[in-house]
């Protein structure tokens, strides 16, 4: 079974005050979000954006917040961009997914391949 098109009774534009892209350019859907712990929630923000900061309790990646809240991901995108703004959001950095090895261990590598 295939789920169907299911509009939102609030448009995209009002969610964003009318904005397209976020403030922050970095954001790509395996963005990992964090809530901040301790920060009261604002009785100013709206209904997906007190879910969205539910949903980051734990790490959660833009992508799988814009799929659990049913929305794009450019629109989650925004919403995000604006909760890290404020300091309820923060994202979590992935250096570690990308640490090179011992530069000794790069040289042996580089120097195997210049024996074949």
């Amino acid at each position: 079974m295939t789920e169907e098109y299911r509009d939102h009774p609030v448009r995209s534009y009002v969610l964003t005050s009318g904005r397209a892209h976020p403030t922050r350019n970095t954001l790509r859907p395996e963005t990992l979000l964090v809530a901040v712990d301790g920060r009261a929630v604002p009785a100013t923000l709206s209904r997906p954006q007190r879910e969205l900061l539910r949903l980051c309790r734990g790490t959660l990646a833009l992508a799988e917040a814009a799929a659990y809240l049913a929305m794009p991901v450019s629109l989650v995108a925004v919403m995000v961009s604006d909760l890290v703004d404020t300091g309820h959001l923060t994202i979590r950095s992935n250096h570690q997914a990308h640490v090179l090895p011992p530069r000794d261990v790069l040289e042996k590598v580089l120097d195997g391949l210049r024996n074949l």
